[in-house]
């Protein structure tokens, strides 16, 4: 079974943040913290149903793990900002994100690509 590059990379940042939750201070663990666990699974979980679809169904499952990454991304910036997330922590998680999200962009613009009214009639 082959993983695709984009999960590959967010089970990388899905396993470096399960070592982060328990220095999260009980305040932000049980609120914040659940619900950025929570978008990260979501976005794993479209990945996963977007990379087993059709070409031509993939790319709303492609677009929900987009905004799934996006929130999960603005949330982690929340959780750095009120001090819950030291910055070291944030910087080496928030590298692997960006760069899911860029491999997500790509994805996407090229399913936008092939599913445009020009492919679909024959036209090149």
């Amino acid at each position: 079974w082959k993983i695709l590059p984009v999960l590959e990379i967010i089970k990388y940042a899905y396993i470096l943040w399960q070592n982060y939750i328990p220095t999260i201070p009980k305040t932000s663990r049980y609120t914040l913290a659940e619900t950025i666990d929570k978008y990260f699974i979501q976005t794993i979980e479209s990945i996963l149903v977007a990379s087993f679809l059709e070409k031509q169904e993939k790319q709303p499952f492609v677009r929900k793990a987009i905004i799934s990454l996006d929130t999960l991304k603005f949330l982690l910036y929340i959780l750095w900002e009120i001090k819950a997330l030291d910055t070291k922590k944030y910087t080496i998680l928030s590298e692997p994100l960006a760069g899911a999200g860029k491999q997500l962009g790509g994805w996407h613009g090229q399913l936008t690509k092939q599913n445009s009214p020009d492919k679909k009639s024959g036209e090149k």
